[in-house]
C-alpha cells in the first residue's frame, strides 16, 4: 500500500459522498474547482450552496508534496525531509437550524525519510440539542471504532473533547465525536489495519449525516432560530481560525486559501455578551457544551 493508493481511495470517497449528499439535498449539485499548488500537487475542491438542505458545504480532496516548510518541521519536531500529504475534508452548513453542522477530515502524511502517519476525525455541531441524535452519533462511532480496537472510541472521543474546545470561550464546539493524529503501525496493528480503520470512519460519514438530516430537516423555524444559528456559527468561525490545526497546516504549507477556508459558514454573527434566556432551547444547548459527557448514557 503506497501513497498513491491511499490518495486514490480518498478521491473515491469524495466522489461517493458528493453523490449521496446531492441526493440528500434534492436540489443543488456540487461545483468542482481543480487547483494546483505551486510547490507541488493540487486538489479538487467541490462546493454546494443554497440547496434545500445545505446552505453551504464543501467536500475537498488534496494531494500536495514538496519541501517541508521550516515552520512545520519546528512545530512537529521533525527532521528535514520532503513531505507528501493527502486527504479529504468535509464541512456542511445546513439551512435549517435544527440540522447540525457536520465536519470530517481524514488525512495521510509521509516524508521521504520514512516517517508517516494517519490522522483525522469526525464531529457534529448542533445549534439545538437533540439527545436522540447525540446518542445515535456516538453509538455509531463507538461501534465503528470497536471493530478495530477496543479502546479506540474512549481514547479518540476524549481527544475530540479536548481538541474541539474553544478555550477562550470555555465551551466545546459541539457534541464532539472522535479525533486522532499520528496514528501508524505498531506492535498490534499493521499499516493496512490502521488504514482500514481510517476507511471505516470515512464510510460512516454519509449514513450518520443522512440520519441527522432526515430527523430534523422538516422542523419549523423562524427568525429567532436563525439568529441563534448565526451566533453558533460565529463560535465555529472562532475555533477554525484560532485553534484548528488543519487550517494552520494548510496556510503554513502555502495551500489554497479558498479551499482551506471553505469550512467557514456563509453567514455568522457576533452579539456583545449575548446570554440566552434561562429556560429557553438556546440556553439548554449552551448547557451541553462541556467536555467528558457520556453521550452513550444520556
Amino acid at each position: 500500500m503506497n501513497k498513491e493508493e491511499i490518495a486514490s481511495w480518498f478521491q473515491e470517497l469524495q466522489d461517493s459522498i458528493c453523490k449521496n449528499v446531492e441526493k440528500l439535498d434534492g436540489d443543488k449539485e456540487f461545483k468542482e474547482d481543480r487547483w494546483e499548488r505551486p510547490g507541488g500537487g493540487g486538489g479538487r475542491s467541490r462546493v454546494i450552496a443554497e440547496g434545500n438542505v445545505i446552505e453551504k458545504g464543501g467536500v475537498n480532496f488534496s494531494a500536495v508534496f514538496g519541501a517541508t516548510p521550516e515552520k512545520i518541521l519546528k512545530k512537529l519536531n521533525l527532521p528535514k525531509a520532503d513531505f507528501y500529504a493527502t486527504g479529504i475534508s468535509i464541512v456542511l452548513h445546513p439551512q435549517n437550524p435544527y440540522v447540525p453542522i457536520i465536519h470530517m477530515n481524514l488525512r495521510y502524511f509521509e516524508m521521504t525519510n520514512g516517517i508517516y502517519w494517519f490522522g483525522g476525525g469526525i464531529d457534529v455541531t448542533p445549534h439545538y440539542f437533540n439527545p436522540e441524535n447525540a446518542k445515535y452519533f456516538h453509538q455509531y462511532l463507538q461501534q465503528t471504532c470497536t471493530r478495530h480496537h477496543h479502546d479506540y472510541y474512549d481514547k479518540y472521543k476524549k481527544w475530540a473533547d479536548d481538541y474541539f474546545y474553544i478555550k477562550h470561550r470555555q465551551e466545546t464546539r459541539g457534541i464532539g465525536g472522535i479525533f486522532f493524529d499520528q496514528l501508524k503501525e505498531n506492535e498490534k496493528l499493521s499499516k493496512e489495519e490502521v488504514f482500514a480503520f481510517v476507511k471505516d470512519i470515512g464510510l460512516a460519514f454519509y449514513p450518520i449525516y443522512q440520519e441527522l438530516v432526515n430527523s430534523n430537516k422538516d422542523k419549523k423555524y423562524g427568525e429567532n432560530e436563525l439568529k441563534w444559528q448565526a451566533l453558533r456559527r460565529g463560535r465555529y468561525v472562532e475555533f477554525n481560525l484560532v485553534w484548528d490545526r488543519g487550517t494552520k497546516f494548510g496556510l503554513d504549507t502555502n495551500g489554497r486559501t479558498e479551499s482551506i477556508l471553505m469550512s467557514l459558514p456563509p453567514m455568522a454573527n457576533w452579539v456583545y455578551n449575548h446570554q440566552p434566556r434561562e429556560g429557553s432551547s438556546e440556553h439548554e444547548m449552551q448547557q451541553w457544551l462541556k467536555k467528558d459527557i457520556n453521550w452513550l448514557k444520556i
